[in-house]
């Protein structure tokens, strides 16, 4: 391939072997957030600049992770279920109130900070932790230890990339640092959160309920006996939530992806 720049709007893999093959290769721009699926660090190595643009759909992703934490808490999916099919139970449907918890975010990047900025107006104090950079305190979220996160957190919201680092990353000893038993919600990836683990961490009561915009294997088609046990032990759950990754795929932020990429490209090719 001749092409110097390649827009990506899928998880089209790009890999060592899709580079080999563009030796003429410049720029890569993903039309998103997430570069999971860009070998970084063989397109670092050749020199190739990479542009996304979560500022596209942050706000989506921030409106997102606040309405599945709302409808989580209060029932909101078993109530709907049962109203439509003639059951009235509202002792049973009681739900609980965000204001005066504690909110722990990790990554406090755009997708963080937009959900920051949501949850804070519900009168409830928000820590956040990030591993890659500090002194990100604002009058959204104040800036903490991890250890401050275990400690305080009644929900967790999580905002950072898959990377080998944060793979597989809340597992049975991350979940077990936590002092209060807590809510989780996950629009960032789905492979950062080990299922099997999050099972067994709903069962004790540890994770009182669980939110998830992302799952480990999206590709039903593709899933592995064990996968497909896990997830079904997830769905007939009353405290779970799910929707199909789409916390980041609304109308606006589709709009407003191509206006980032458009703009970043327009900034970045005089430069290359």
């Amino acid at each position: 391939m001749n092409y110097e720049g390649l827009i990506v709007r899928s998880k089209v893999k790009i890999d060592k072997d899709l580079l080999e093959k563009a030796s003429s290769l410049k720029i890569i721009a993903r039309a998103g957030a997430g570069l999971d699926q860009i070998d970084i660090e063989e397109v670092e190595r050749r020199k190739i600049k990479v542009l996304n643009a979560p500022e596209g759909n942050r706000d989506a992703v921030g409106e997102h992770a606040v309405g599945m934490l709302l409808s989580l808490m209060n029932k909101m999916q078993t109530g709907d279920k049962e109203v439509r099919n003639g059951i009235w139970k509202r002792e049973k449907n009681r739900g609980y109130e965000i204001g005066g918890l504690t909110i722990g975010i990790i990554g406090y990047g755009n997708m963080g900070r937009a959900f920051a900025k949501r949850i804070k107006g519900f009168g409830c104090r928000v820590i956040a932790y990030d591993k890659y950079i500090s002194g990100y305190s604002d009058e959204f979220a104040e800036e903490v230890t991890i250890e401050n996160i275990f400690k305080n957190a009644d929900v967790l919201s999580l905002h950072i990339p898959l990377t080998e680092v944060s793979r597989g990353m809340v597992d049975k000893k991350f979940i077990k640092n936590f002092t209060k038993d807590f809510w989780l919600v996950n629009t960032a990836r789905g492979e950062i959160v080990k299922q099997a683990d999050l099972i067994e961490a709903l069962d004790s009561g540890k994770i009182r309920g669980a939110a998830l915009d992302v799952l480990e294997n999206e590709k039903f088609e593709t899933l592995t006996s064990i996968q497909k046990l896990n997830l079904q032990n997830l769905v007939e759950r009353e405290n779970m939530l799910f929707t199909p990754h789409v916390a980041g795929w609304t109308y606006e932020s589709l709009v407003k992806i191509n206006e980032v990429i458009v703009k970043k490209l327009r900034e970045s090719i005089g430069k290359i």
